[in-house]
């Protein structure tokens, strides 16, 4: 039977995905740093 344990909050499921998605967004803030020349502060105009 499927595990019923709860979904939100502060579980194992969620902090799991929170790191992913985390690592893959530093990820493609290099890659976009790299591809363009500039940081992440100048292409959204804060610089």
């Amino acid at each position: 039977m499927e595990n019923q344990e709860s979904k939100l909050g502060f579980t194992r499921f969620a902090e799991t995905w929170n790191g992913r998605l985390a690592m893959l967004g530093f990820v493609i803030g290099v890659a976009t740093e790299l591809l363009t020349g500039q940081g992440i502060l100048s292409q959204i105009g804060l610089m």
